[in-house]
């Protein structure tokens, strides 16, 4: 192949995946306003913990379950215009499945209006479900070595398929339960997660994976487009089916691009919101004290008297500035 035509097929692969990504985006403010409609009048509400900030009892009853039309716009696309390979669908699959897992927690919540859904076991057991799946894929299909990236040194460590397995699962819940954590405030976790997923179109863009990097277009751009109802004051939320879905997409990709420890400053901002509420949990449990006003962290600057907005923003701020880091050691790997 000549390099002119080379360059004409690459910028050819790069519209499309542009092109996915604003359809992806478009479909959910398209998809929106019905939606959200649909919801009110058969008053599908959030329902707000009692023990969370006075200030989120004004929005009991807002429209849940937004990850539907999330993943209704993430799926057009995808499978409409890419390429349909291994690595991609498995990615698209644990994506679903995990969907689907907090449609079924969501609708629990709405319908028994509570603010518990599913039991945490049976949550526990469809995510190690999932990473056993998504190892196999990587492993069998895709024929990815059981090895650690690490990044930063440009070195491999091999961990065996047994120690593989659990690291998938690690990353696969430990994304999803992320995201699902700092989904607490309006715009916090669905911009958050556009900003990630950014980085993994671009990675996965210089990696050559051009199905990972079509359904990571997807995923930015059904994210954005939620944005434009899920901003302050928010008309919808992405519920569990959204938060759970977006983080194990992240985590899968992770695997995918095998930049499971690369995760860690990728996705720092959700490594900060859990980490806040690990470290609540166990001062209080061990020393009776907390360290925080309230966790995840989000919340202890709502006590303290911040707005919405300003924590949502500069919380977007510290998610660019880690992804951007996280690229920047990518980039620097494969240099």
């Amino acid at each position: 192949m000549t390099p002119m035509i080379a360059l004409a097929s690459t910028a050819v692969d790069r519209g499309q995946i542009l092109i996915a990504g604003i359809a992806a985006m478009l479909i959910t403010i398209f998809l929106g306003p019905k939606f959200i409609e649909f919801l009110r009048e058969r008053e599908f509400g959030q329902h707000i913990r009692e023990e969370g900030p006075e200030e989120h009892q004004v929005k009991a009853g807002t429209p849940t379950m937004g990850g539907l039309i999330i993943f209704i716009a993430i799926a057009v696309p995808y499978l409409v215009l890419g390429p349909r390979d291994t690595q991609s669908l498995a990615v698209f699959g644990v994506a679903i499945g995990a969907a689907v897992l907090g449609f079924a927690d969501d609708f629990i919540k709405v319908t028994k209006r509570r603010s518990l859904g599913l039991p945490a076991r049976v949550k526990i057991l469809v995510q190690i479900g999932l990473a056993v799946a998504l190892w196999w894929v990587a492993t069998d299909q895709v024929g990815l070595d059981p090895r650690l990236q690490v990044r930063i040194y440009d070195a491999q460590v091999y961990i065996g398929p047994v120690l593989y397995v659990i690291l998938v699962f690690l990353v696969i819940a430990g994304a999803s339960n992320a995201v699902n954590l700092t989904d607490g405030l309006d715009g916090l976790a669905a911009g958050a997660c556009a900003i990630v997923l950014l980085a993994y179109t671009a990675i996965t863009i210089i990696s050559g994976q051009k199905g990972l990097a079509l359904l990571s277009a997807c995923l930015v751009g059904a994210s954005v487009g939620f944005l434009w109802f899920n901003s302050f004051p928010a008309s919808i939320f992405m519920g569990d089916t959204g938060s759970l879905g977006m983080g194990a997409a992240i985590g899968a990709l992770a695997v995918m691009t095998q930049t499971e420890l690369l995760l860690i400053i990728l996705g720092g901002i959700f490594v900060i919101e859990a980490l806040s509420v690990a470290v609540q949990v166990l001062s209080f449990k061990m020393f009776r004290r907390r360290v925080l006003l309230m966790a995840p962290v989000h919340h202890h600057f709502e006590m303290l008297a911040w707005s919405e907005t300003k924590i949502m923003l500069r919380f977007w701020i510290i998610a660019a500035v880690c992804a951007g880091i996280g690229f920047t050691l990518y980039q620097h790997s494969i240099g």
